[in-house]
This record gives structure tokens, sequence and C-alpha cells, in this order.
């Protein structure tokens, strides 16, 4: 596969705290790829530096072939921990921003939104206020507005952090059919080693601060539409315990390995 998004050596300081120490990282097109590591290591920072954002103090970053922040910027749809919604909008109309920016009229940008609202589980909130909604809720606007945005490449930030257990794996389930019909590639970032190793191709993990890529580990992505199948097999239990003993496995900086 053709790579869209390459990391050669990116190095990131605030003051006198190394953040990032050489993360190299390539993604191909249409490829998920989840970034796991203990907390403060760096990932949402490696996540606003490919988004343009952030510029690295040293290294290089390139999205589908341009450096530049406004390039990076132009190929990537970010989505934070925090949903951003706008509050003096409507769910609808917040989901609906993304379509708009590319153009679409507001009664077709609504459209768009409006027919995943359904399986989001958002059917009868449309005219919902941010405030109204609950955090769960609120979240689910946010990814959808991130999905609406016609990018190519979607950066993940916890998405799925502020939903229950069981619907945060009814999305996950409905997700990965829809990631792999539009083809989208996907960086995320997440705490949940299951989720980590259910949704992504690959997963990277990342030393402690200053963070670089210390391990790469197979995901178990799949066309399984019974995700409890897939989480309950033999092969994904050794992948999970394999992955938790990396991560308590207190590292001194080795090299980084080769992708896989």
């Amino acid at each position: 596969m053709t790579a869209i998004l390459s990391a050669l050596g990116v190095e990131r300081s605030f003051g006198d705290l190394a953040v990032l120490d050489g993360v190299d990282l390539e993604v191909s097109r249409g490829e998920i790829v989840a970034l796991v590591g203990p907390s403060g290591c760096g990932k949402s920072t490696l996540l606003e530096l490919i988004a343009g954002l952030d510029s690295p103090d040293r290294g290089s970053i390139a999205v589908a072939g341009r450096q530049d922040p406004a390039g990076r910027l132009e190929g990537c749809a970010w989505m934070p921990q925090k949903d951003c919604l706008l509050p003096w909008y409507s769910a609808l109309d917040n989901a609906a921003l993304a379509p708009r920016n590319r153009g679409l009229s507001r009664r077709a940008a609504r459209a768009e939104a409006d027919r995943l609202f359904r399986r989001l589980g958002l059917t009868g909130f449309e005219r919902s206020l941010p405030a109204e909604l609950s955090g769960g809720m609120r979240q689910r606007v946010a990814f959808l507005r991130t999905l609406l945005s016609g990018k190519e490449i979607l950066l993940l930030d916890e998405p799925f952090a502020a939903l229950d257990a069981l619907t945060r794996g009814q999305l996950q389930e409905w997700l990965l059919p829809l990631l792999s019909e539009e083809g989208r590639t996907v960086v995320l970032v997440t705490h949940d080693i299951e989720e980590a190793l259910y949704m992504a191709d690959r997963v990277a993990v990342i030393s402690p601060r200053p963070g670089r890529v210390v391990e790469w580990l197979p995901g178990s992505r799949t066309t399984v539409a019974d995700r409890r199948q897939v989480v309950t097999s033999p092969d994904f239990n050794h992948r999970r315990e394999e992955l938790l003993g990396m991560l308590r496995l207190d590292r001194a900086r080795p090299e980084a390995p080769e992708a896989p």
C-alpha cells in the first residue's frame, strides 16, 4: 500500500520539557493505526503536529507528500478530546458544519448529516442544543462532524472515551465497515487496549515521555460483524496480554524496531 502519512525523527519540546524524541511513523492509505502509551507520552501532541496545528522542533512530517502546516491541515480532520461543539447550534447543525465548510448549502449539509444520525443513535436529538445532550452524545456529534469533513485522514484523540462500554463497543462495530467503505485512513489515540487491537491494523506502543515508537503489534481489524466473537477469541486475548505486558515494561529507551 502507498504511504499517505509519514513522520521521521520528529522531536518536540515545550521549554525544558521534552515531549517527543525521534518519533518515526508511516501509515498507508486506508490503514488504521492506533497509538497507545502512558499518559503524558506525547500522543496528542503528535496528532497536533500531523494536523499542522503545530510544528516539530526537528524531523519532518508529510501528509500526502506535503510537509507545510497548511498542506498537512488540508489533508487531515482532527477530533480532539473535547467536543468543541458550538453551544448556539443544534446537534444537527453542529454535525453539518463540516459539509458546509466544503461548500454545501445548509439544506444539503443537514441532509448529509441527518442520514447518519440514526446509525450513531442520535435520532430524535437533531434539534437539541449541546447543553441538552449527554457527554457521550456530544462526543458522537463531534465524531460525526469529523467524519463528514470529507478528509482522507482522520486523527482521533480518544474519540469514544466519554461513552459507556456498551455504546463504545457498538460504535466500534459500526465504524469499521464504514471506514472501509469510505477508504479512510485513521490514526487513533486511545488508552483502551481492547479498542486499539479491535480497531487497528497495527498498534504503535509509545514510550514514557519523551515519547517515541518502541514497539509495533499487529491489530485485529476484521470484517467479522460480531465484535464479541473477535474480542473473546484466544488469538485476541493473547494479543491483549502481549500489549499489556509491553505497556507495563519500564523501558530504557531502546532503539525503535522496524514496522511490520
